[in-house]
């Protein structure tokens, strides 16, 4: 049986990765990771759901490749967060953006990991979670940054629109809150 994980933990081990000295929209990475993770738990998620949120930048993503800790280390992670969620922690981190969103509302989707290259057919679970990480994190830097927002704004929304299968009703409602376009 594992231990519970507790978030102050997990914030001490992102803080003495240096999350809290990062930049990023909104102050530091610290604070967005913090911010994914309450809004995963305003959306009711799941605890797994809510700690890869809140360490979803783990090993660096394609959109943000700052890494606090390197792949070699995933079990350090595994120990923090336990292994469920930490293997959605890899699954985010790992996402080929440019290959798997176009692909997010085939069926079935093909998903590319950029660390090995591979393509597979992840469990419909992964995606459900892949995407409210996902709509979480691009909420939160969308709120932060009007450059950004005004520039890959309808982009988010789109992709949300047309994956919203993969999305619960909490998170699709917060996507078309902030991002459907504004009627003039």
């Amino acid at each position: 049986m594992t231990m519970p994980v507790e978030r102050t933990n997990v914030e001490e081990f992102l803080r003495s990765r240096g999350a809290d000295r990062i930049a990023h929209p909104g102050g530091t990475l610290f604070a967005h990771l913090n911010r994914v993770a309450d809004l995963l738990a305003a959306w009711d998620a799941g605890e797994d759901i809510r700690y890869a949120g809140l360490c979803h930048a783990m090993y660096g993503t394609d959109g943000f490749n700052q890494p606090l800790l390197e792949l070699s280390a995933r079990d350090t992670v595994v120990e923090l967060i336990g292994e469920p969620a930490e293997s959605l922690v890899y699954f985010y981190c790992s996402c080929d953006r440019s290959a798997v969103y176009p692909r997010l509302d085939s069926t079935p989707v093909v998903f590319t990991d950029r660390f090995t290259g591979r393509d597979y057919e992840p469990a419909d679970s992964a995606l459900h979670a892949f995407m409210e990480i996902t709509a979480a994190n691009e909420l939160d830097v969308m709120a932060h940054n009007a450059e950004l927002a005004a520039e890959h704004g309808p982009a988010l929304y789109r992709l949300f629109e047309r994956t919203r299968r993969h999305l619960s009703p909490q998170a699709w409602l917060a996507c078309s809150n902030q991002l459907a376009p504004k009627d003039s």
